[in-house]
């Protein structure tokens, strides 16, 4: 099989019946097979998948492993030259996966890709969770071309060019399979987000190559598993990127780096108090407790990661301070950005 387009489910009944129909539609080929992988859901996901799709392979996973874990898992069980990672709400669009598909056929050296990602909701904005692919900054923070924290710019084609990525979303994630796993696969510690951040950084690291190819497009509902205000999100977000600073960080950066956010982790927690998100001021002091908790877990990866990485120079993590630019630049889009980072570089020369 050249690709396998895996859908991993939990508690996903009402969008796997709205939107799986999309996918056999557009996605129907020889070489493509569509599974989904049911991580343990309470709902009726299973009974209606045999019902509604009895054509589908389903995989049943014994327990909620989460988003890392279920995936791994999940892909063991499927040989494909490619996998396709896709959240259950994304409504795909016709011919999406030739632009992928071809592309990667083309560029050995890239590992993964993504689609432009829209707001299914309101399709002239792009999404929080992708948008046009994904970067990071010197501290830590990530962002989007077309999503910057809570920026969400109207597409009007100003992200229609293919581009080298940090990372690549996990609502809608084409990779090699060989790739995949030479890299270990998602952190399973990880249990869900940012774990697709993670993996990418150690694809880079490792030279491999992430790309952007908007010429595919996707709608995505976001927010259908944990809201974006959810405490528990706002946990697994601030521990997670911790975990990931810390096993991929060059050791040259990593005192500084971690000193630097315990300040601006308490200005976040302050934020948060500030606007009475008292679950969101308390999840970041338990994930930073639970960070240090679990850091000794991490010292295998980190060196191994360390000892594996080919370069520490990777042209997609940004050498500035995004919520420097952001709130007092007041530069709000990633043109915006980049535009003044190539104006500088130019005038230097």
């Amino acid at each position: 099989m050249k690709l396998a387009i895996v859908i991993l489910n939990w508690n996903g009944s009402a969008m796997l019946k709205r939107f799986l129909p999309y996918l056999i539609k557009y996605s129907a080929t020889d070489d493509t097979g569509i599974f989904v992988a049911d991580n343990s859901s309470g709902d009726d996901s299973v009974e209606m998948m045999r019902k509604e799709f009895p054509d589908i392979p389903l995989i049943l996973l014994e327990r909620n492993w989460g988003f890392a874990g279920g995936y791994n898992m999940a892909l063991r069980q499927i040989e494909a030259d490619y996998y396709l990672l896709l959240n259950s709400d994304v409504e795909v669009s016709e011919n999406w996966l030739v632009p992928l598909l071809s592309y990667m056929d083309s560029h050995p050296e890239v590992a993964a890709c993504q689609p432009k990602l829209l707001d299914f909701k309101n399709r002239e904005l792009f999404e929080y969770a992708g948008a046009a692919g994904g970067f990071i900054d010197k501290w830590g923070y990530v962002f989007c071309r077309g999503r910057i924290f809570d920026t969400i710019e109207k597409d009007e084609g100003q992200y229609d060019k293919i581009e080298h990525l940090f990372w690549a979303t996990g609502a809608c994630l084409m990779i090699r399979s060989a790739d995949y796993w030479r890299a270990g696969g998602l952190d399973d510690r990880f249990f869900a987000h940012q774990e697709e951040i993670d993996l990418c950084w150690r694809l880079r690291s490792r030279n491999r190559e992430i790309v952007s190819v908007p010429q595919s497009v996707v709608y995505h509902v976001g927010g259908a598993t944990l809201n974006k205000s959810n405490p528990y999100k706002t946990f697994l977000n601030f521990r997670n990127n911790l975990l990931m600073l810390y096993k991929n960080l060059p050791e040259n950066e990593l005192n500084k780096v971690m000193r630097v956010r315990f300040w601006l982790d308490g200005l976040a927690a302050l934020m948060f108090l500030a606007k009475f998100q008292w679950g969101d001021f308390k999840a970041v002091f338990r994930a930073r407790r639970e960070f240090r908790r679990l850091k000794p877990e991490f010292i295998e990866s980190r060196r191994e990661n360390l000892q594996r990485a080919v370069t520490t120079e990777i042209p997609e993590r940004a050498e500035f301070s995004l919520l420097w630019r952001y709130h007092v630049k007041r530069q709000k889009t990633w043109n915006a950005i980049y535009l003044k980072q190539s104006l500088l570089k130019n005038s230097e020369r």
